[in-house]
This record gives C-alpha cells, sequence and structure tokens, in this order.
C-alpha cells in the first residue's frame, strides 16, 4: 500500500515539509508549481503551492524556519553516528510525529 493512498493532502504535506529543507527536486516543485491554479480552485484559495498547502493545514508562517532547525539537528545527529541524513526519512519521521491526523502509522 502506498504510503498515499487515500491520503491526498499527505503528498502536498510532505512535498511541503521537502521543500522547508530544500531537498524538493526542480520536477517536482515545477509539478507544484504548474498545480497551483488547481490547487487554488480545489482549496477555494490564492496564493503559491506552500501558502495554499500552509493554509490548508493551518501552518504558522514560521513552520519552514522551525522544520529548518529540526533538519539540522537530524544531520547533527546523523553525522555524530556517522550516517547520512535521509531527507525522505526525516520526512516521514516529521510529519508522522507533528501531523499525525494525515499520517498515522500503517500496521
Amino acid at each position: 500500500m502506498s504510503r498515499y493512498e487515500g491520503r491526498p493532502l499527505l503528498r502536498l504535506v510532505d512535498c511541503f515539509v521537502l521543500d522547508a529543507i530544500d531537498q524538493l527536486d526542480d520536477a517536482q516543485r515545477a509539478t507544484l508549481e504548474a498545480l497551483e491554479p488547481r490547487l487554488a480552485k480545489t482549496f477555494d484559495a490564492s496564493g503559491t503551492w506552500q501558502e495554499i498547502v500552509g493554509g490548508q493545514m493551518g501552518f504558522a508562517h514560521d513552520l519552514p524556519d522551525k522544520i529548518r532547525q529540526f533538519w539540522r539537528g537530524y544531520i547533527d545527529q546523523a553525522q555524530t553516528q556517522a550516517l547520512r541524513a535521509d531527507p525522505q526519512a526525516f520526512v516521514v519521521a516529521f510529519v508522522a510525529q507533528n501531523f499525525p491526523d494525515i499520517a498515522p502509522p500503517r500496521h
């Protein structure tokens, strides 16, 4: 079962977190920017895809800064343990811990 199956907002939140830590690839970014008009219509909102997702989730405006702080801590911890910092693993853990209503654990 896909992480995103039945969870349409989860992919957008994951991309929001990846974007905040500067790990969203150019192709994903272009796709999301192209989807902005559709997202605006779907959610009856305006702005960039980040603003639309943030508004739907009720995110504070400083959330990207806080995500970056956690990311830096994650990188430091990985380096201390001689491990590679994995952006996707960070996103999965961050979203599950902070937004369990959209990413409850799968059994």
